[in-house]
């Protein structure tokens, strides 16, 4: 059986554990990280020298990195449309998973830290201001993109609405108000049609939108 490493509030875990839902892939899970610890053991390092989570053992094929660990599943065990069959679809999918990870990702993770997991007098808001800015105008992309199809990489729901899909709650339920913020989060209304979409969906709800810690 699947081996995976992470505990279940960590987006990158939810990723891995969305896709196995929606593949029907069962799996045994290990909690590890934050306060779990188990990441900077020998042992753990031994099978991810970076030590972060998740950390997949496939019948002794061990690999880490969240959308490597989805794209590897998804080839394995393929059940379109989650893992499209028309190469073009795939690679747009594709093309959002890493448009998450490199692009707008890293404006929302600095303010979710300290807004969520650090006490308000160590709060850079200068930091959270230019990064939730950011942010907002990086949704208009998304927004203007999901006026055109139904799902990010097209008419169904793919592998490259995960990664997004778990940030977009991130997004949601960021608590902006605090600092003076929550205009930079319009109701886009394409987004909030796809976000409905996404939280109808039962694997989104028991999964993805669990709270905030």
């Amino acid at each position: 059986m699947l081996k995976l490493w992470g505990r279940v509030n960590s987006s990158n875990v939810k990723k891995v554990r969305w896709t196995c839902a929606e593949l029907d892939i069962p799996y045994e899970r290990v909690d590890a990280g934050l306060h779990f610890g188990v990441v900077n053991s020998d042992e753990y390092r031994a099978m991810n020298p970076n030590g972060m989570i998740p950390v997949i053992d496939d019948d002794g094929f061990v690999l880490w990195e969240s959308n490597a660990i989805v794209r590897y599943l998804c080839a394995k065990n393929p059940k379109a449309p989650f893992w499209p069959a028309d190469l073009r679809t795939r690679a747009s999918a594709d093309r959002w998973m890493e448009w998450q990870s490199t692009t707008i990702g890293p404006q929302i993770g600095p303010p979710f830290m300290q807004l969520i997991r650090q006490p308000e007098h160590e709060w850079d808001l200068a930091m959270i201001k230019r990064n939730i800015t950011r942010a907002g105008d990086l949704w208009q992309i998304v927004d203007r993109q999901l006026g055109q199809t139904r799902w990010l990489a097209g008419e169904d729901f793919t592998m490259g609405d995960v990664p997004l899909g778990i940030l977009a709650y991130t997004w949601m339920e960021l608590p902006l108000a605090k600092v003076g913020l929550a205009h930079c989060r319009p109701k886009l209304a394409n987004v909030w049609r796809w976000y409905d979409q996404l939280q109808a969906m039962k694997n989104y709800r028991d999964i993805v939108a669990i709270g905030l810690t």
